[in-house]
């Protein structure tokens, strides 16, 4: 199945954005030295890094309907508040997503209230919104999330079990693991 191309045979508007989205996602990695296989814990290390304040990620029991998952910023940490009662390979996904929001230079939702998105009383705006895929910032975040999981899927399996023989152990170090493909 090969790309759409417009009448004209180029690439459509959406493809190119996407494509620049795509190339600005595998800078971002690079910058922050993400090697394949990259844990969770380790790519919110790095990004904690970066932000110059630590990454904390919180189980929680979300209200449906609502967001899955939310990113909130204090002076001291930054948090990730993701849906509790889901799939390990989801909550890493939520996750993905909101650090997602991080490295494209999203704000982050408001301490006040995170849990729900909507009108704010009074008619002063919109709170953000994790759960409308709608808005471009939302899209943006999800194809971050979804580049760092095929990244880490497609890299992950071709890497050589752990070495048993010492020699061989020996070897790999000099010449040190394959660095992930970005």
């Amino acid at each position: 199945m090969g790309q759409r191309l417009d009448i004209g045979g180029r690439r459509t508007e959406e493809q190119v954005r996407e494509r620049a989205l795509r190339r600005r996602c595998r800078e971002q990695l690079k910058t922050l030295g993400v090697l394949a296989p990259v844990r969770i814990e380790e790519l919110c290390r790095l990004v904690g890094e970066r932000r110059r304040r630590p990454l904390r990620l919180v189980a929680h029991t979300m209200p449906m309907p609502g967001p899955f998952g939310v990113w909130i910023a204090s002076p001291s940490a930054d948090y990730i508040l993701y849906h509790r009662e889901t799939s390990p390979a989801h909550q890493e996904h939520i996750i993905l997503h909101e650090v997602g929001h991080m490295l494209a230079g999203h704000e982050p939702t408001g301490a006040a209230d995170p849990l729900h998105c909507g009108p704010l009383p009074g008619g002063a705006g919109r709170r953000p919104c994790s759960c409308s895929y709608g808005r471009e910032c939302e899209r943006e975040a999800e194809l971050f999330a979804t580049i760092i999981a095929e990244w880490v899927s497609v890299i992950e399996p071709r890497r050589p079990p752990p070495a048993t023989d010492p020699g061989l152990r020996r070897v790999r170090a000099v010449l040190g693991e394959p660095p992930g493909r970005l």
